[in-house]
């Protein structure tokens, strides 16, 4: 279980460009050709066939329509004081704004800026619906929590640095542009803990879980889930062996508590390919992997994009 059975995913699908109103309209012929229910037979919950799958909650992940455009619009979301670029996809058909909501964020209204073609700016309004995340309480060890003036300074050194790796905004992804944002599990095992969850370690209550918990045996190979560029490999004092890779377009994906790092900086990798192995490192209650996943600068729940 992090400090800080899941199946093997069926193949992918032949990808296809996402968000457009032609594979819309693919969709529904490929409804039309279903066969009908009988009488008796109830109704199985749709499959999604849009990834990331759309929750607009504190941690979630929102799509909205920017419209045709001959070229990919350039948005941005207000995070703090900041303005961050968002993820957007599509083609001059129609295009989409993949869009990280904050744990943090409160209910209500917000919106993204969008730049016009006559050099101006508007925004796409949406609303975050309230939600509740379950509490967690964990026991680890005293020195990962009361922090000594040593560790403490390490720890800021850290954040800084992840800081600036967690900036990181590549207009074309290494391998060339993602045609699905469809990720596949990193590791085979059972979801230990799940994003979101409020963190009390040792009594003292600490930052939500910003990730997704896998646990698995140490040296368990872990794999990408989607093609991209290792971004940073390093060695840190809550996550333990970690590795960031870069997707394009500020969606980064984060591994924690490695055992093994079998990757550079710079390396570049293919859907599937394994490049590090599950472990204990770090602050941890036993082996797995934390894996997290984040739009624009803010860390999102990675079970919306399987």
């Amino acid at each position: 279980m992090s400090a800080t059975a899941v199946p093997a995913p069926a193949p992918h699908p032949t990808a296809l460009p996402l968000f457009t109103r032609r594979a819309a309209l693919l969709g529904a012929g490929g409804l039309l050709a279903l066969p009908a229910l009988g009488r008796d037979a109830k109704p199985q919950p749709a499959a999604p066939t849009v990834w990331p799958q759309a929750l607009a909650v504190p941690g979630g992940v929102v799509r909205l329509s920017l419209g045709p455009a001959a070229t990919r619009p350039v948005a941005q979301a207000r995070q703090g004081h900041a303005d961050v670029p968002v993820l957007v996809l599509g083609d001059a058909i129609e295009w989409t704004a993949v869009v990280g909501i904050p744990l943090a964020a409160m209910p209500g209204d917000a919106h993204i800026t969008v730049a016009t073609a006559d050099g101006g700016t508007r925004q796409v309004a949406y609303t975050v619906a309230p939600k509740q995340y379950k509490e967690q309480h964990l026991k680890v060890s005293p020195r990962t929590v009361d922090l000594s003036p040593q560790d403490q300074a390490r720890f800021e050194r850290e954040r800084d640095h992840q800081a600036q790796v967690m900036a990181t905004f590549s207009e074309q992804p290494a391998g060339g542009a993602l045609q699905s944002l469809r990720m596949q599990v990193p590791v085979p095992g059972r979801r230990s803990s799940s994003f979101g969850l409020r963190r009390v370690f040792n009594g003292q209550p600490r930052n939500p879980h910003s990730g997704m918990d896998i646990a698995a045996a140490t040296g368990t190979p872990i794999v990408a889930p989607l093609p991209g560029k290792v971004i940073d490999v390093g060695d840190y004092f809550f996550n333990g062996g970690t590795v960031w890779l870069d997707h394009g377009q500020g969606l980064l994906s984060m591994y924690c508590h490695l055992s093994s790092m079998d990757v550079r900086v710079g390396d570049v990798l293919k859907a599937g390919e394994a490049f590090c192995k599950v472990g204990a490192t770090g602050r941890v209650t036993g082996p797995h992997l934390h894996w997290g996943v984040m739009l624009n600068r803010t860390m999102v729940d990675p079970a919306l994009f399987l």
